[in-house]
């Protein structure tokens, strides 16, 4: 299953796709706060009685700044909350500094491919 929409602004898209039940949230572009509310919506868990896991696929991600951060840290709790998970992967190397400067990959499992992320 595909649902495929862009966010309000130019500088980021957010595709869904769901392999064997864990949501795949796949970005493209830049993540600013001209994009923050857009974000957070596409990354809480939807309503459901199974819990919520999410990959998010941050390839695509040219820019990260912390609002960015911030709707991470936000999916994160609520799908803890929630009894699921949250797993990010694909960063690009400046975006994955910005996770590593903050240390959110210290908090959120980070991976280097969407696949590993499924499997791990």
């Amino acid at each position: 299953m595909t649902d495929t929409h862009g966010a309000a602004r130019p500088g980021l898209s957010i595709d869904h796709t769901t392999v064997d039940g864990i949501r795949i949230v796949t970005l493209r572009g830049e993540i600013d706060h001209d994009v923050t509310d857009e974000l957070t919506d596409a990354l809480l868990p939807y309503g459901s009685a199974t819990p919520p896991r999410t990959v998010v696929d941050l390839s695509g991600v040219t820019f990260m700044d912390s609002s960015g951060i911030n709707a991470l840290i936000t999916a994160h709790q609520g799908m803890s909350d929630a009894q699921g998970w949250l797993r990010m992967a694909g960063a690009q190397t400046s975006v994955l500094r910005v996770l590593q400067l903050v240390g959110l990959n210290q908090v959120i499992d980070c991976h280097p491919t969407v696949e590993q992320a499924l499997t791990d």
